[in-house]
């Protein structure tokens, strides 16, 4: 009934790893038309249902056991919770005898294994007989679903999945989401803030990309010729060459200073947390119109004239109400000077156009990073940029090159990139890169990480190998864990617990029977592009000892 009701809401693929309580729900999948994906640790599931679940737009079923199974996916449902990925994890439980805090003894057994979920998904669910679970199932999935997306958790005991029904196979479920819609009166108010501006900015959020809300955000953006940031989870949202695009320099004091001095700044799909304010230092001097699905996030950080409501449907009112007042790309020529959130202009001059503000903060984000002798760093991002085809998808660990790649890499697509900024997990690049090669194997998918977070998710090498899903693994090996390193010299003056004793990669990736090979800064492009070109899994180890860029918070 449990995979019954997954095929009838319209799943195709499952994650997991089987358990003891578990076994009756993998038997059934044995039987059944779903696409089964094992991978070897329920945290890397958890991951790969995550990035699967980015991809599709839609829900990534994860099936796992009781207790130590459970529990392993709790760091891959808190990224999932942080990056709004529809997750739709299902466990088992011990038997119903068990359940409700005694200590009975059995095998995996937890006082209370649902306590350990509420804090990380958003909602948590169980089936206690045969009959609750099509429902149960339903309820989840449309929790999901709904905007803003996210993981949830149902658990059954093990009896329940085991025992016989004399009901027909499920064969219809109704689970669709319910639309969150703005209140019109908002959006009238928010499009009018927006066509009296003299400074209007938008910073695009993953809200955005996760709603594929991309044509209505370039929409607006045009009519009001208003330039455009992403945060990290927003990359890709808006086109990166755009005259428009402020592009993703969120740690930099230029940008951050720039959406400062909008009159009017409306952000979307972002609650302005840690990341996408440049460490809390963000301070507006104009109005902010805030846009979010997440209750949670509205008006969390800054105040705003909020709007709770799906990013989409938001922006398509917006692009509606700013069109039927008239508003196109000459509304803005009556800007005054420095209306642009650009430099000040000297009297007499011309106030510089929106595009002309745009260029100067790139101009001027460009001159600050030149100045740190950082080529290695940029020679090595471009390197994978152009090795990288265009319409492929990459995943990020949390590794210095990926925190360079969420300023400064251009995923030349929306839902292109993926990476654990949200809850900041190790581990998530290799096995969301699977996750995303199971969602569409006809392309070539990357995945980067650092030979720290490599180690979290060697054991996938198998895994790849054995459904020859086509990822490429460039594991930057740095000795330890290069972030850290940086951090903890910078703060105290020499790094503790941070250099690490490592395989070698190419010999390990090649017993799993994946094809790797050691590559250098001058061979990176070439070496990258090939191991991408071949079929199957494959491996590129790049030694090399990266550094950050500075930070530009520490003295606001």
């Amino acid at each position: 009934m449990v995979v019954e009701s997954l095929a009838a809401l319209g799943a195709r693929t499952a994650f997991g790893l089987p358990g003891q309580h578990a076994l009756g729900v993998f038997d059934a999948l044995r039987r059944s038309a779903l696409r089964y994906v094992g991978l070897r640790v329920e945290n890397n599931a958890g991951f790969a249902a995550d990035a699967y679940a980015r991809a599709t737009h839609g829900v990534a079923p994860l099936l796992v056991s009781t207790g130590p199974g459970a529990l392993m996916t709790l760091a891959a449902l808190q990224e999932a919770a942080a990056g709004s990925a529809a997750v739709l994890a299902i466990g088992s439980q011990v038997p119903l005898a068990g359940i409700g805090g005694g200590r009975h003894g059995y095998l995996h057994e937890l006082a209370d294994q649902s306590a350990s979920f509420r804090g990380v998904v958003k909602s948590v669910h169980t089936a206690r007989t045969a009959s609750q679970i099509p429902s149960a199932v339903a309820a989840a999935w449309e929790s999901a679903l709904s905007a803003p997306h996210g993981p949830v958790w149902l658990e059954i005991p093990q009896d329940v999945l085991l025992a016989e029904v004399d009901v027909p196979p499920v064969a219809q479920l109704d689970a669709m989401p319910r639309e969150l819609l703005p209140r019109p009166e908002l959006i009238a108010a928010a499009a009018s803030r927006l066509i009296r501006a003299r400074r209007p900015v938008i910073l695009a959020g993953g809200g955005v990309v996760r709603a594929g809300a991309e044509a209505e955000l370039l929409a607006l953006a045009e009519q009001l010729r208003a330039p455009v940031a992403t945060t990290f989870g927003g990359k890709g949202a808006f086109p990166w060459e755009h005259p428009l695009s402020l592009r993703s320099w969120m740690e930099d004091r230029h940008t951050t200073t720039f959406l400062e001095e909008a009159d009017t700044l409306l952000v979307v799909g972002s609650g302005l947390g840690e990341l996408s304010s440049n460490y809390h230092t963000f301070r507006p001097l104009g109005q902010v119109v805030q846009i979010e699905a997440d209750l949670g996030k509205l008006e969390s950080n800054h105040a705003a004239l909020g709007i709770h409501a799906d990013a989409r449907a938001a922006l398509a009112a917006l692009v509606k109400a700013v069109g039927e007042d008239g508003t196109d790309g000459e509304a803005q020529e009556e800007r005054g000077p420095g209306d642009t959130g650009g430099p000040a202009v000297e009297p007499g001059a011309e106030p510089p156009t929106p595009e002309a503000a745009v260029s100067a903060l790139l101009a001027r984000v460009h001159e600050r990073i030149a100045g740190q002798e950082l080529d290695l760093e940029q020679r090595i991002l471009a390197s994978v940029r152009d090795a990288l085809p265009d319409g492929a998808v990459s995943c990020w660990d949390m590794t210095i090159l990926a925190y360079w790649a969420w300023s400064a890499f251009d995923p030349r697509r929306s839902n292109a990139l993926h990476s654990a900024q949200g809850a900041g997990g190790l581990g998530y690049g290799f096995p969301a890169a699977l996750g995303v090669a199971v969602a569409d194997p006809a392309r070539p998918v990357l995945a980067v990480s650092g030979d720290g977070g490599a180690m979290y998710s060697i054991a996938e090498l198998a895994t790849a190998r054995q459904y020859d899903l086509p990822v490429t693994w460039l594991i930057v090996d740095d000795g330890g864990y290069g972030i850290l390193r940086e951090y903890m010299t910078d703060a105290f003056g020499e790094a503790t617990a941070t250099e690490l004793t490592r395989p070698d990669f190419v010999a390990l990736a090649a017993s799993f029977g994946v094809p790797a090979a050691r590559t250098s800064p001058e061979r990176l492009r070439t070496d990258l592009a090939a191991a991408l070109a071949a079929p199957g899994p494959s491996v590129v180890v790049l030694p090399a000892r990266l550094r950050m860029f500075a930070p530009t918070h520490l003295d606001a």
